[in-house]
């Protein structure tokens, strides 16, 4: 089948499968790579993309769910000059990343959360956070760079 949606804010058309995952039509059709695909049961997070501005799991997710939405990847998520965006930014600046294999899922979540709530407490952010799985850096990083992308995002305002 022939899937259109806006990916990261250009319209895209990419065959299909009625079962291939959005991460499936991400990673092997398009060649977005930055999705990971760990556990392929919804539980890590390493694959979350935002669909509609909501974060949802590629994974698990069918590609034909996105049909006539948009969906931003980690790819679309930098400025149009090449410049980072500031979420990417904190998290190299708080060294909260290690082995970076879930860091696209985080980052992605994280900018769910700033959207929604740009100025979240520490409660707000691990609650929102839990469904994102890091096996390096404790979390305490990852913790830092979101409060600091938030910082960066509310003064650019």
């Amino acid at each position: 089948m022939k899937l259109s949606f806006q990916l990261n804010g250009r319209p895209t058309e990419a065959e299909c499968e009625a079962e291939e995952t959005l991460a499936e039509v991400l990673r092997n059709r398009l060649g977005l790579t930055g999705t990971k695909v760990s556990c392929e049961v919804q539980v890590c997070g390493a694959c979350t993309v935002l669909v509609g501005g909501r974060p949802v799991r590629a994974c698990t997710t069918l590609a034909y769910e996105a049909r006539d939405r948009s969906v931003l990847t980690i790819e679309g998520l930098a400025q149009a000059d090449g410049s980072l965006h500031s979420i990417q930014q904190a998290f190299i600046d708080e060294f909260a990343f290690q082995c970076g294999f879930c860091t696209p899922g985080m980052i992605m979540a994280t900018k769910a959360l700033l959207d929604e709530n740009p100025n979240p407490s520490d409660d707000e952010i691990i609650h929102h956070m839990d469904g994102n799985i890091c096996r390096c850096t404790g979390y305490v990083p990852i913790l830092k760079a979101i409060k600091r992308a938030a910082e960066k995002i509310n003064k650019s305002k």
